[in-house]
């Protein structure tokens, strides 16, 4: 192993300094150049013994890095070598986004353990500042937040900055903007004159996303024993083209019980779309899809935002966004005091939690009801009863039942 070598080889000589040195190839920067690392000592039995313990390191894995990673390196390596095997494409396009337009620009030129806190807030201020709404710079605080996350499990950084900083908060348009129940009736009313009026019984009564809505198929709908299955969504992708995933999590593909009034819909609506298949021909489609265009190929999403505006029109109801007609069905559950666990369920949320802070808004009004319904249990005739109307009990001591807005008083 003395003098000069080649190849990768490790080399230990004697230098005009008089001192002895060793170089030993330990594998590659993380710019792809050839590491190689150099020892010295005044011994040549120190630089042997170095030496040796390098090429040690190196046979088993355990070699320290010499050079941190910029933020930019370590985002352009998640983005394209991680992320892809952890998350669907149309989730890894806005990421794509999000990490190139404005996380790298903004804060790549740091070193990863020189990023700090401050670095975050300057980047959020500027973002707010070019006029991203408070939503959109906590999407892209998660998004960094999940790739430092992998960082610090590789020992890049001994810490998750993004988890100590805290992002904006979302203005009230922001959140989920439920239709009261005289609103989501009069919807339902207006949607009985238009074509595919079952989209929006489905999305009121079930709170379906839209793009399970749009992914539906026949086979999923046993309109014998009352139920529907979502196994599948539907997006559109960078190109233009339509394709159909299966559910993110497995909480999201759910069998739901259907009720009476939508079995009968869902049974004219078939027939309605049996007709159109007639009159379309050779021109028709088979996708086997429950909501379809007039030649049955699947609805763009953009004509079906389209079709949701009009539907709020015609009904003489304020503008919510498509996405909060799902808000409703949890909403009207949960003032109903149907179990938050069950309206987890409906929804395909992967946690409680994802429930519980999106429909927050509910919560004091059933934890009123709550009070006042163990007032009346553990104080009776003192008092106890709070501002809340408290149900007349029967005689078994049940309260009576609450007629469900949209389950149990049909679509009118």
């Amino acid at each position: 192993m003395s003098g000069r070598a080649s190849n990768g080889e490790s080399t230990i000589y004697k230098g005009a300094d008089g001192r002895w040195h060793g170089y030993v190839s330990v594998g590659f920067t993380l710019d792809g150049r050839l590491d190689r690392r150099h020892v010295s000592s005044k011994s040549r039995g120190v630089v042997v013994a170095k030496v040796r313990e390098l090429e040690r390191q190196r046979d088993t894995g355990t070699v320290s890095e010499t050079s941190t990673p910029t933020v930019a390196w370590w985002l352009e390596h998640w983005l394209t070598t991680i992320a892809p095997r952890r998350v669907r494409q149309r989730t890894l396009e806005s990421y794509e986004s999000a990490v190139r337009k404005h996380l790298i620009p903004g804060i790549g030129r740091h070193r990863m353990d020189r990023l700090r806190p401050e670095h975050l807030d300057q980047l959020y201020t500027a973002l707010l500042d070019d006029g991203y709404s408070p939503a959109s710079v906590l999407r892209h605080h998660r998004i960094l937040s999940r790739a430092l996350t992998v960082a610090v499990q590789r020992g890049h950084v001994p810490r998750n900055v993004a988890a100590i900083v805290d992002p904006p908060a979302q203005r009230p348009s922001d959140i989920a903007t439920a239709l009261d129940l005289g609103e989501a009736r009069a919807v339902l009313q207006a949607a009985a004159g238009v074509r595919n009026s079952a989209r929006w019984t489905v999305a009121l009564a079930l709170g379906l996303r839209q793009s399970e809505a749009l992914a539906l198929q026949w086979k999923d709908v046993d309109l014998l024993n009352n139920t529907l299955t979502v196994r599948r969504s539907i997006h559109r992708v960078r190109g233009g083209g339509l394709i159909y995933e299966e559910p993110k999590t497995r909480r999201s593909q759910r069998t739901l019980a259907l009720p009476l009034p939508l079995v009968a819909e869902l049974h004219r609506h078939k027939a309605a779309q049996l007709g159109e298949r007639m009159l379309a021909g050779s021109e028709w489609h088979d996708e086997d899809l429950v909501v379809a265009q007039p030649n049955g190929r699947p609805i763009d999403k953009e004509s079906d935002y389209d079709d949701w505006s009009r539907l709020l029109k015609a009904a003489g109801v304020r503008h919510v966004r498509l996405h909060d007609g799902r808000h409703t069905a949890a909403t009207l559950l949960l003032s109903e005091n149907v179990h938050p666990r069950v309206v987890v369920e409906l929804l395909g949320h992967s946690q409680m939690r994802t429930t519980m802070d999106i429909y927050s808004h509910v919560m004091p009004a059933l934890a009123r009801e709550a009070a006042d319904r163990m007032s009346t249990l553990l104080l009776p005739g003192k008092g106890g009863q709070t501002a809340t109307t408290i149900a007349t009990r029967d005689d078994s001591g049940r309260p009576p039942e609450r007629e469900s807005g949209l389950s149990r008083s049909g679509w009118s």
